[in-house]
């Protein structure tokens, strides 16, 4: 019995990057495509298998630790951003300042997606969203560069609109302009101490 339902929401690819060199900065740099492997998108500073655990995870693993990577991209909505860019009084934000490597367009509320909701492109190319990627300084310095005054605005702006981490469940590619449907996992919604009936089971009288 499949545990993923398909949606009715398609949302279309506006914008890719990847972030070159994670170690000189955030900024990532607008690309045509990207070639998704198991270890992420080829050429990216975030892409492997494993990473070192970091402050989203402290209450897991000591920093540094190493860890399965579930962190490899970086996906945002142009809804969202363009949200973000209201409430911090600026015309628009550069997806490169986000360190942005997708931004999708067509998904209401993207950032609160269900976690193991997956993306998948007209080619089977499929991503698995892991959790809300919260908003961090780091966009803001970056921000602030360019925008002089505004950098210390992004962490409240972007609180509970800063996208996605996900990981590469099918090799592939994405294109420009490409569609991906939203599948969601088939499940109630956890509901602690509230007592379920198993799907398929029956009580007895």
């Amino acid at each position: 019995m499949p545990a993923l339902r398909p949606t009715d929401h398609v949302a279309t690819v506006r914008w890719l990057g990847r972030v070159p060199d994670r170690g000189t900065g955030l900024a990532s740099v607008p690309v045509p495509e990207i070639e998704l492997t198991f270890a992420g998108i080829t050429g990216e500073s975030h892409s492997g298998l494993t990473r070192a655990s970091c402050s989203r995870v402290t209450a897991q693993h000591r920093g540094g630790t190493e860890i399965r990577n579930t962190r490899q991209i970086s996906i945002l909505s142009a809804e969202e951003i363009a949200a973000i860019a209201a409430a911090m009084s600026v015309g628009a934000l550069d997806p490169t300042w986000l360190g942005a490597s997708l931004v999708i367009e067509g998904i209401d509320d993207f950032s609160h997606v269900p976690p193991s909701s997956r993306l998948q492109g007209e080619a089977g190319t499929t991503l698995v969203v892991d959790m809300e990627n919260r908003p961090c300084v780091l966009p803001g310095r970056v921000i602030e560069e360019a925008l002089p005054g505004k950098g210390a605005l992004f962490l409240a702006a972007a609180r509970g609109r800063r996208g996605v981490t996900a990981w590469v469940e099918r090799e592939g590619r994405l294109r420009l302009g490409e569609r991906l449907r939203l599948h969601v996992p088939d499940q109630p919604a956890w509901a602690p101490g509230v007592g379920r009936v198993r799907a398929g089971s029956r009580t007895r009288s």
